[in-house]
């Protein structure tokens, strides 16, 4: 990480850099708050707020996208409350052993780490959901309740956007594991559970299943249609049903749904290829169902 000390006592201040290039870290070193406005972005920014007659704001506001840590020989609320309040994210108190500072640095560090991991699952969740509508009014659901759906992906979408809409995290355990049922008894009931796979469970299951869920707020999903269910289920039918379970999809079904989803993305000549049909062939099947070949 890059790091910058602004610490008017040189020798805190170097001997902070030097155990901190130790771990790795790089470090720069500012006497005053005026050197310390350099233009150049930190991951973190150590701050002293001692150093007299010197404006800590312009800092912390300079530095707003890195984790400013303050510096402090007392609490107040000049010290402490104020910075916090204008965009500081910790404090720590002098004296203090190098690796607590350490600590509180690696704490950020990690956190910023699951922050941007958690930004790129958020934009993948929400590209893979986008094409998926379910008209259910998540204000007025009630849980325990069952997705039933030939589409995984459909129910998943369910589950993810019930628990944003909730603001409640979401626990995901597969009945496919063999300790499904001690996993979801184990878990606490200040989060939604998301239980894929209830087709895996052999029907001497389903009671004592239907009696472990009675109480909790979770979602089961099931790609098989279910038999005398206790609970509410909600059937969702995939918009091109080639993934909808329950029926085989005919030979010219299949042959219209790839050039319709496919041929856009490969030539003709690739794509009859893989259909295993004549170029020609291709050509009048499109003519017959009256597809049009974007250009």
């Amino acid at each position: 990480m890059n790091i910058l000390i602004i610490e008017n006592e040189i020798y805190l201040a170097q001997s902070i850099a030097s155990k901190l290039s130790d771990l790795s870290h790089n470090c720069d070193i500012s006497s005053s708050t005026k050197e310390g406005l350099r233009g150049i972005p930190y991951d973190v920014v150590l701050l002293s707020t001692n150093i007299s007659g010197q404006d800590i704001y312009p800092v912390i506001e300079a530095y707003k996208n890195a984790v400013v840590i303050l510096m402090v020989s007392y609490i107040s609320n000049d010290t402490v409350s104020k910075p916090l309040a204008a965009g500081a994210k910790d404090y720590i108190l002098k004296p203090f052993m190098i690796e607590e500072l350490i600590r509180k640095i690696q704490h950020f560090q990690n956190h910023e780490r699951l922050r941007r991991q958690n930004q790129t699952y958020e934009r993948y969740l929400a590209h893979t959901f986008n094409s998926i509508n379910v008209d259910e009014d998540l204000d007025k659901t009630e849980l325990p309740l069952f997705i039933c759906s030939g589409y995984q992906k459909y129910a998943d979408a369910f589950a993810f956007r019930y628990a944003a809409h909730k603001d409640k995290p979401l626990q995901f355990i597969s009945l496919a594991s063999a300790k499904a049922f001690s996993d979801i008894a184990s878990l606490s009931d200040d989060s939604i559970l998301f239980i894929t796979d209830f087709q895996n469970l052999k029907k001497s299951e389903h009671k004592a299943f239907y009696e472990l869920i009675a109480n909790r707020k979770c979602i089961v999903a099931s790609t098989d249609p279910i038999d005398s269910p206790q609970f509410r289920v909600i059937e969702i039918e995939s918009d091109n049903h080639l993934f909808d379970q329950g029926e085989i999809l005919p030979i010219e079904e299949y042959v219209k749904y790839i050039m319709i989803h496919f041929q856009n993305r490969f030539p003709d000549t690739e794509l009859s290829k893989k259909l295993g049909i004549s170029r020609k062939s291709l050509w009048e099947k499109r003519k017959k169902y009256g597809i049009v070949k974007k250009k």
